[in-house]
């Protein structure tokens, strides 16, 4: 049984009442239970972490390696746009990273294509809803075999 780790970046903590035009009605308590569920019918461990600092999740990335976690699914929400210190941490640990939006971040304000993430990492998933999230997991499982 491998790790995977799933962090959620600022605001993701108000899914389910949040904007549900654009984010869903479904809570990230809800999303994460389907996902740990969905990890362990694959005979996978699926570890949740959601913070609104930026300090916490980089901590939490850090703390992965000595987790001996495969790979990280990764949220970073509006740090996708502005943290040069989620990118170096998720850089320091050599984990395979999964860069995930439930919005079509290309669709949206100009500021929000930019995302410090995309070229360090394995796949962008985006545009899709909570689908992002189970599609990410499912490119994980496949992954973690080649790791």
């Amino acid at each position: 049984m491998s790790k995977i780790l799933l962090l959620n970046g600022p605001n993701l903590n108000l899914l389910g009442t949040r904007e549900e035009n654009i984010y869903g009605k479904k809570s990230l308590k809800e999303i994460e239970e389907s996902l740990i569920q969905h990890a362990q019918n694959h005979n996978e461990e699926l570890i949740c972490f959601q913070s609104n600092a930026e300090h916490e999740l980089v901590d939490r990335i850090q703390a992965a390696k000595n987790e001996e976690v495969k790979i990280i699914l990764f949220n970073p929400g509006a740090f996708t746009h502005t943290s040069v210190a989620l990118r170096d941490a998720v850089l320091g640990v050599d984990i395979p990273m999964i860069e995930i939006h439930i919005s079509n971040i290309f669709g949206r304000e100009k500021f929000r294509e930019k995302s410090f993430f995309s070229d360090i990492a394995l796949g962008v998933i985006s545009g899709l809803g909570e689908e992002s999230y189970i599609s990410a997991l499912n490119f994980a499982f496949k992954k973690i075999g080649d790791l």
